[in-house]
Protein backbone atom coordinates (compact mmCIF):
# COMPACT_ATOMS: atom_id res chain seq x y z
CA UNK A 1 0.00 0.00 0.00
CA UNK A 2 1.18 3.39 -0.71
CA UNK A 3 2.01 5.19 2.64
CA UNK A 4 2.46 8.75 1.39
CA UNK A 5 -0.72 10.05 2.89
CA UNK A 6 -1.26 13.11 4.20
CA UNK A 7 -3.85 14.82 6.47
CA UNK A 8 -4.70 18.19 8.00
CA UNK A 9 -4.84 18.74 12.27
CA UNK A 10 -4.62 20.91 14.74
CA UNK A 11 -0.97 21.33 16.19
CA UNK A 12 -1.09 21.39 20.34
CA UNK A 13 1.85 23.79 22.42
CA UNK A 14 3.57 20.49 23.32
CA UNK A 15 3.98 18.80 19.76
CA UNK A 16 0.79 16.67 19.31
CA UNK A 17 -1.26 16.54 16.61
CA UNK A 18 -5.14 16.42 17.06
CA UNK A 19 -8.02 15.51 15.02
CA UNK A 20 -10.74 17.29 16.01
CA UNK A 21 -10.70 20.19 18.34
CA UNK A 22 -12.88 20.18 21.33
CA UNK A 23 -13.62 21.26 24.53
CA UNK A 24 -14.02 18.39 27.25
CA UNK A 25 -16.70 18.71 30.13
CA UNK A 26 -14.90 15.94 32.63
CA UNK A 27 -16.94 14.93 35.66
CA UNK A 28 -14.71 13.52 38.26
CA UNK A 29 -17.19 11.60 39.47
CA UNK A 30 -20.30 9.74 38.47
CA UNK A 31 -22.34 12.09 40.36
CA UNK A 32 -22.22 15.30 38.44
CA UNK A 33 -22.76 13.66 34.81
CA UNK A 34 -25.50 14.97 34.60
CA UNK A 35 -24.16 18.93 35.01
CA UNK A 36 -21.54 17.49 32.45
CA UNK A 37 -24.29 16.37 30.10
CA UNK A 38 -26.27 19.83 30.66
CA UNK A 39 -23.51 22.23 29.70
CA UNK A 40 -22.86 19.86 26.60
CA UNK A 41 -26.31 20.40 25.85
CA UNK A 42 -25.94 24.11 25.69
CA UNK A 43 -22.72 24.66 24.18
CA UNK A 44 -20.87 24.39 20.89
CA UNK A 45 -17.77 22.22 19.98
CA UNK A 46 -17.93 20.39 23.67
CA UNK A 47 -18.28 16.87 24.62
CA UNK A 48 -18.77 15.11 27.72
CA UNK A 49 -16.78 12.79 29.28
CA UNK A 50 -19.81 10.09 31.15
CA UNK A 51 -18.46 7.46 33.26
CA UNK A 52 -19.55 5.40 36.08
CA UNK A 53 -16.70 5.77 38.43
CA UNK A 54 -14.81 7.85 41.16
CA UNK A 55 -16.40 7.59 43.93
CA UNK A 56 -16.83 4.38 46.68
CA UNK A 57 -13.79 2.67 45.10
CA UNK A 58 -10.82 1.23 46.17
CA UNK A 59 -7.43 3.50 45.69
CA UNK A 60 -6.15 2.11 43.53
CA UNK A 61 -8.90 1.92 41.27
CA UNK A 62 -9.57 6.08 42.04
CA UNK A 63 -6.01 6.86 41.41
CA UNK A 64 -6.76 4.87 37.76
CA UNK A 65 -9.32 6.82 37.12
CA UNK A 66 -8.48 9.97 38.40
CA UNK A 67 -5.14 9.52 36.17
CA UNK A 68 -7.30 8.38 33.24
CA UNK A 69 -9.77 11.44 32.86
CA UNK A 70 -6.45 13.41 32.94
CA UNK A 71 -4.92 11.57 30.00
CA UNK A 72 -8.35 11.96 28.06
CA UNK A 73 -8.19 15.95 29.05
CA UNK A 74 -4.61 15.96 27.58
CA UNK A 75 -5.60 13.77 24.17
CA UNK A 76 -4.46 15.69 21.01
CA UNK A 77 -8.09 16.21 19.99
CA UNK A 78 -8.90 18.19 23.21
CA UNK A 79 -8.57 22.00 22.72
CA UNK A 80 -9.84 23.22 26.18
CA UNK A 81 -11.08 20.69 29.05
CA UNK A 82 -13.54 21.86 31.91
CA UNK A 83 -13.56 19.85 35.31
CA UNK A 84 -16.59 19.18 37.08
CA UNK A 85 -15.88 18.44 40.66
CA UNK A 86 -18.85 17.37 43.05
CA UNK A 87 -16.47 18.74 45.97
CA UNK A 88 -16.42 14.71 47.85
CA UNK A 89 -15.68 12.85 45.59
CA UNK A 90 -12.84 10.05 46.14
CA UNK A 91 -11.36 10.85 42.41
CA UNK A 92 -8.86 13.78 42.34
CA UNK A 93 -10.08 16.72 40.49
CA UNK A 94 -6.90 18.82 41.20
CA UNK A 95 -4.86 16.16 39.56
CA UNK A 96 -6.92 15.83 36.94
CA UNK A 97 -6.80 19.75 36.03
CA UNK A 98 -2.96 19.36 36.88
CA UNK A 99 -2.29 17.16 34.68
CA UNK A 100 -4.45 18.97 31.63
CA UNK A 101 -2.84 22.25 32.49
CA UNK A 102 0.47 20.40 31.97
CA UNK A 103 0.12 19.78 28.39
CA UNK A 104 -0.75 23.76 27.81
CA UNK A 105 -4.24 23.73 27.00
CA UNK A 106 -6.71 25.66 28.46
CA UNK A 107 -8.29 24.27 31.68
CA UNK A 108 -11.08 25.18 34.15
CA UNK A 109 -12.23 23.58 37.47
CA UNK A 110 -15.97 24.20 39.12
CA UNK A 111 -17.17 22.22 42.39
CA UNK A 112 -20.68 22.04 42.07
CA UNK A 113 -20.93 21.95 45.94
CA UNK A 114 -19.03 25.21 46.29
CA UNK A 115 -21.45 26.80 43.55
CA UNK A 116 -24.62 26.84 45.58
CA UNK A 117 -26.26 23.78 43.46
CA UNK A 118 -26.89 22.02 40.11
CA UNK A 119 -28.44 25.04 38.25
CA UNK A 120 -25.64 27.21 39.22
CA UNK A 121 -22.97 24.90 38.17
CA UNK A 122 -24.37 24.39 35.20
CA UNK A 123 -24.88 28.10 34.28
CA UNK A 124 -21.24 28.89 35.45
CA UNK A 125 -20.01 25.73 33.33
CA UNK A 126 -21.85 27.06 30.17
CA UNK A 127 -20.34 30.17 30.68
CA UNK A 128 -16.55 28.81 30.97
CA UNK A 129 -17.28 26.57 28.20
CA UNK A 130 -18.48 29.13 25.94
CA UNK A 131 -15.57 30.87 26.57
CA UNK A 132 -13.01 28.46 25.95
CA UNK A 133 -14.79 27.13 22.34
CA UNK A 134 -14.56 30.96 21.40
CA UNK A 135 -11.23 30.89 22.15
CA UNK A 136 -9.94 27.56 20.49
CA UNK A 137 -12.70 27.77 17.39
CA UNK A 138 -10.00 29.88 15.38
CA UNK A 139 -7.55 27.31 15.61
CA UNK A 140 -6.35 25.95 11.97
CA UNK A 141 -5.74 22.67 10.64
CA UNK A 142 -2.39 22.20 8.93
CA UNK A 143 -0.49 19.83 7.02
CA UNK A 144 0.18 16.28 8.89
CA UNK A 145 1.49 12.84 7.87
CA UNK A 146 1.46 9.30 9.01
CA UNK A 147 4.31 9.77 11.36
CA UNK A 148 2.47 12.24 12.86
CA UNK A 149 -0.58 9.94 13.94
CA UNK A 150 -1.55 7.35 16.49
CA UNK A 151 -4.68 4.86 14.77
CA UNK A 152 -6.09 3.10 17.42
CA UNK A 153 -7.71 -0.09 16.04
CA UNK A 154 -10.63 -2.78 17.38
CA UNK A 155 -13.21 -5.00 16.57
CA UNK A 156 -16.13 -5.68 17.93
CA UNK A 157 -19.46 -7.62 17.43
CA UNK A 158 -17.47 -9.71 14.85
CA UNK A 159 -18.68 -12.43 12.58
CA UNK A 160 -16.86 -15.20 10.38
CA UNK A 161 -16.26 -12.20 7.99
CA UNK A 162 -14.17 -9.95 10.35
CA UNK A 163 -11.31 -12.34 10.43
CA UNK A 164 -11.60 -12.76 6.15
CA UNK A 165 -12.31 -9.26 5.65
CA UNK A 166 -12.34 -6.07 7.63
CA UNK A 167 -10.15 -7.03 10.20
CA UNK A 168 -7.52 -7.79 6.64
CA UNK A 169 -7.89 -4.29 5.38
CA UNK A 170 -6.90 -3.05 9.20
CA UNK A 171 -4.18 -5.04 9.22
CA UNK A 172 -2.48 -3.74 5.79
CA UNK A 173 -3.17 -0.07 7.12
CA UNK A 174 -1.43 -1.05 10.31
CA UNK A 175 1.41 -2.04 8.55
CA UNK A 176 1.24 0.89 6.55
CA UNK A 177 1.49 3.54 9.09
CA UNK A 178 4.17 1.32 10.93
CA UNK A 179 6.22 1.49 7.91
CA UNK A 180 5.83 5.37 7.95
CA UNK A 181 7.18 5.95 11.40
CA UNK A 182 3.28 5.95 12.71
CA UNK A 183 1.95 4.59 15.61
CA UNK A 184 -0.73 2.01 16.28
CA UNK A 185 -2.49 1.04 19.36
CA UNK A 186 -4.46 -1.96 19.92
CA UNK A 187 -6.21 -4.26 23.00
CA UNK A 188 -8.25 -6.74 23.67
CA UNK A 189 -6.58 -9.12 25.88
CA UNK A 190 -9.60 -11.20 26.12
CA UNK A 191 -8.98 -11.83 22.45
CA UNK A 192 -5.60 -12.75 22.54
CA UNK A 193 -6.51 -16.17 24.43
CA UNK A 194 -5.68 -19.33 21.70
CA UNK A 195 -3.53 -16.96 19.38
CA UNK A 196 -1.25 -15.39 21.98
CA UNK A 197 1.57 -17.11 20.89
CA UNK A 198 1.40 -16.11 17.27
CA UNK A 199 1.80 -12.03 19.20
CA UNK A 200 4.21 -13.29 21.38
CA UNK A 201 6.68 -14.33 18.53
CA UNK A 202 6.29 -10.69 17.08
CA UNK A 203 7.84 -9.01 20.30
CA UNK A 204 10.40 -6.71 19.86
CA UNK A 205 12.38 -8.72 22.64
CA UNK A 206 11.75 -11.99 24.92
CA UNK A 207 10.67 -9.68 27.54
CA UNK A 208 7.57 -8.28 25.29
CA UNK A 209 6.87 -11.79 24.41
CA UNK A 210 6.71 -13.00 27.77
CA UNK A 211 4.31 -10.00 28.89
CA UNK A 212 2.25 -11.00 26.41
CA UNK A 213 1.51 -14.24 27.86
CA UNK A 214 1.16 -12.92 31.04
CA UNK A 215 -1.63 -10.83 30.54
CA UNK A 216 -3.13 -13.31 29.13
CA UNK A 217 -3.19 -15.66 31.75
CA UNK A 218 -3.99 -13.09 34.67
CA UNK A 219 -6.85 -12.30 32.43
CA UNK A 220 -8.08 -15.72 31.95
CA UNK A 221 -7.33 -15.82 36.20
CA UNK A 222 -9.49 -12.67 37.12
CA UNK A 223 -12.38 -14.62 35.88
CA UNK A 224 -11.55 -17.89 37.31
CA UNK A 225 -11.26 -16.37 40.68
CA UNK A 226 -15.32 -16.03 40.87
CA UNK A 227 -15.72 -18.99 39.46
CA UNK A 228 -16.10 -18.60 35.82
CA UNK A 229 -14.47 -20.10 32.54
CA UNK A 230 -13.81 -17.52 30.15
CA UNK A 231 -14.70 -19.73 27.69
CA UNK A 232 -18.48 -19.47 28.46
CA UNK A 233 -18.30 -15.71 28.26
CA UNK A 234 -16.56 -15.96 24.82
CA UNK A 235 -17.19 -15.82 21.77
CA UNK A 236 -20.13 -14.10 22.92
CA UNK A 237 -23.90 -14.96 21.83
CA UNK A 238 -23.61 -12.82 19.04
CA UNK A 239 -20.35 -14.00 17.69
CA UNK A 240 -21.49 -17.43 18.00
CA UNK A 241 -24.58 -16.65 15.94
CA UNK A 242 -22.14 -15.23 13.36
CA UNK A 243 -20.26 -18.49 12.74
CA UNK A 244 -17.32 -17.88 15.26
CA UNK A 245 -17.55 -21.31 17.32
CA UNK A 246 -14.42 -20.74 19.81
CA UNK A 247 -12.41 -17.97 21.88
CA UNK A 248 -9.86 -19.65 19.60
CA UNK A 249 -11.34 -18.65 16.37
CA UNK A 250 -12.53 -15.59 17.39
CA UNK A 251 -9.06 -14.49 18.58
CA UNK A 252 -7.27 -15.60 15.53
CA UNK A 253 -9.64 -13.24 13.14
CA UNK A 254 -8.89 -10.82 15.93
CA UNK A 255 -5.12 -10.86 15.62
CA UNK A 256 -5.40 -10.08 11.62
CA UNK A 257 -5.92 -6.74 12.31
CA UNK A 258 -2.60 -6.06 13.69
CA UNK A 259 -1.13 -6.40 10.64
CA UNK A 260 2.34 -8.00 10.62
CA UNK A 261 4.97 -5.76 12.07
CA UNK A 262 7.05 -6.11 15.21
CA UNK A 263 5.55 -5.36 18.91
CA UNK A 264 7.17 -2.60 20.80
CA UNK A 265 5.50 -3.02 24.00
CA UNK A 266 2.86 -3.84 26.25
CA UNK A 267 1.32 -0.84 28.10
CA UNK A 268 -0.62 -0.78 31.18
CA UNK A 269 -4.45 1.10 30.74
CA UNK A 270 -3.25 4.08 31.59
CA UNK A 271 -0.17 4.61 30.07
CA UNK A 272 0.42 7.02 26.71
CA UNK A 273 2.21 5.40 24.04
CA UNK A 274 6.28 6.12 24.59
CA UNK A 275 7.17 5.67 21.10
CA UNK A 276 6.51 5.28 17.14
CA UNK A 277 5.45 1.46 16.26
CA UNK A 278 3.07 -1.16 16.95
CA UNK A 279 1.97 -1.59 20.84
CA UNK A 280 -0.08 -3.68 22.56
CA UNK A 281 -2.61 -1.99 25.78
CA UNK A 282 -3.27 -4.32 28.40
CA UNK A 283 -7.66 -4.28 28.35
CA UNK A 284 -10.93 -6.11 28.37
CA UNK A 285 -12.88 -6.14 24.86
CA UNK A 286 -15.81 -4.47 26.50
CA UNK A 287 -16.50 -1.44 24.12
CA UNK A 288 -16.48 1.05 26.62
CA UNK A 289 -13.71 0.48 28.40
CA UNK A 290 -11.41 -0.73 25.51
CA UNK A 291 -12.39 2.11 23.13
CA UNK A 292 -11.45 4.67 26.45
CA UNK A 293 -8.30 2.88 27.09
CA UNK A 294 -7.34 3.56 23.22
CA UNK A 295 -7.95 7.05 23.95
CA UNK A 296 -5.87 7.58 26.72
CA UNK A 297 -3.41 6.37 24.81
CA UNK A 298 -3.12 9.00 22.51
CA UNK A 299 -4.94 7.87 19.15
CA UNK A 300 -6.60 10.84 17.10
CA UNK A 301 -8.77 7.92 15.41
CA UNK A 302 -9.98 4.68 15.73
CA UNK A 303 -11.07 2.01 12.90
CA UNK A 304 -13.31 -0.61 14.28
CA UNK A 305 -14.12 -3.59 12.41
CA UNK A 306 -17.53 -5.16 12.25
CA UNK A 307 -19.10 -8.24 11.15
CA UNK A 308 -22.57 -8.33 13.06
CA UNK A 309 -23.33 -3.97 13.35
CA UNK A 310 -21.47 -2.48 15.92
CA UNK A 311 -22.69 1.27 15.90
CA UNK A 312 -21.08 3.06 18.89
CA UNK A 313 -18.33 6.25 18.74
CA UNK A 314 -16.36 8.35 21.30
CA UNK A 315 -16.80 11.35 22.57
CA UNK A 316 -13.43 12.90 21.84
CA UNK A 317 -11.81 10.37 18.97
CA UNK A 318 -13.35 9.68 15.31
CA UNK A 319 -14.68 6.35 15.06
CA UNK A 320 -14.43 4.48 11.68
CA UNK A 321 -16.75 1.83 10.99
CA UNK A 322 -15.06 -0.32 8.48
CA UNK A 323 -18.25 -3.24 8.06
CA UNK A 324 -16.70 -6.91 7.17
CA UNK A 325 -20.72 -8.66 6.31
CA UNK A 326 -22.23 -7.48 2.95
CA UNK A 327 -25.43 -8.05 4.14
CA UNK A 328 -24.91 -6.05 7.23
CA UNK A 329 -23.82 -3.08 5.84
CA UNK A 330 -27.02 -2.86 3.83
CA UNK A 331 -28.78 -3.46 6.31
CA UNK A 332 -27.20 -0.94 8.65
CA UNK A 333 -25.86 1.26 6.09
CA UNK A 334 -26.88 4.57 8.19
CA UNK A 335 -24.16 3.43 10.86
CA UNK A 336 -21.26 1.96 8.86
CA UNK A 337 -18.65 4.02 7.13
CA UNK A 338 -16.81 1.47 5.22
CA UNK A 339 -18.10 -1.60 3.26
CA UNK A 340 -15.64 -4.53 3.22
CA UNK A 341 -18.08 -7.12 2.58
CA UNK A 342 -17.28 -6.22 -1.37
CA UNK A 343 -14.11 -8.75 -0.57
CA UNK A 344 -16.36 -11.32 0.60
CA UNK A 345 -17.97 -10.93 -2.37
CA UNK A 346 -15.05 -10.80 -4.78
CA UNK A 347 -15.98 -7.38 -6.46
CA UNK A 348 -11.92 -6.21 -4.34
CA UNK A 349 -9.11 -7.21 -3.38
CA UNK A 350 -8.08 -6.64 0.84
CA UNK A 351 -5.47 -4.19 -1.57
CA UNK A 352 -7.77 -2.09 -2.61
CA UNK A 353 -10.73 -1.72 0.13
CA UNK A 354 -7.26 -1.03 2.50
CA UNK A 355 -5.86 1.57 -0.05
CA UNK A 356 -9.54 3.48 -0.10
CA UNK A 357 -10.33 2.58 3.56
CA UNK A 358 -6.96 4.86 4.14
CA UNK A 359 -8.02 7.68 2.38
CA UNK A 360 -11.31 7.45 4.10
CA UNK A 361 -9.50 7.94 7.32
CA UNK A 362 -7.46 10.98 6.18
CA UNK A 363 -10.80 12.29 5.22
CA UNK A 364 -12.08 11.92 8.46
CA UNK A 365 -8.92 12.61 10.54
CA UNK A 366 -8.80 16.30 8.69
CA UNK A 367 -12.72 17.05 9.68
CA UNK A 368 -15.11 14.22 7.70
CA UNK A 369 -17.29 13.30 10.41
CA UNK A 370 -17.85 9.76 10.59
CA UNK A 371 -21.48 8.40 10.60
CA UNK A 372 -21.63 7.94 14.60
CA UNK A 373 -20.18 11.67 14.67
CA UNK A 374 -23.02 12.83 12.36
CA UNK A 375 -25.54 11.74 14.50
CA UNK A 376 -24.34 12.22 18.23
CA UNK A 377 -23.89 8.26 18.42
CA UNK A 378 -20.91 9.48 20.58
CA UNK A 379 -21.21 9.23 24.56
CA UNK A 380 -20.09 5.56 24.44
CA UNK A 381 -17.27 5.34 27.66
CA UNK A 382 -16.47 4.25 30.85
CA UNK A 383 -13.30 3.16 32.79
CA UNK A 384 -11.91 0.05 33.25
CA UNK A 385 -11.16 -1.02 37.37
CA UNK A 386 -10.02 -3.96 38.69
CA UNK A 387 -12.02 -3.85 42.37
CA UNK A 388 -15.13 -4.15 43.61
CA UNK A 389 -17.91 -0.56 44.36
CA UNK A 390 -17.59 -0.12 48.22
Amino acid sequence: MNNDFKWFGYRRENGQVGSRNIVAVIPATVCVTEIAQAIVYNTQMSRALLHHCGCCQLMPDLSLVTETLGRLGSHPNVGAALVISLGCEGSNADDIVAQIASTGRPVEKIVMQRLGGTSRAIQHGIDLVQKMAIAISSQQRSEAGLEDLMMGIKCGSSDTTSGLSSNMVIGQMSDAIVDACGTVLFGETTEFMGGEHLLARRGRTPEVGKRIYEIVDAMEKRAMAVGVDMRNGQPTPGNIAGGLSTIEEKSLGAINKSGSRTIEGVLDYTDVVPGKGLWIKDSPGFEPEILTGIAAGGAQGIVFSTGRGAPQGFPIVPVLKICGNPRTYQNLSHDMDVDAGQIILGHKSIEQVAQETMMTFMRVLSGELTKSEAINYNRTMDIHTYGPKI
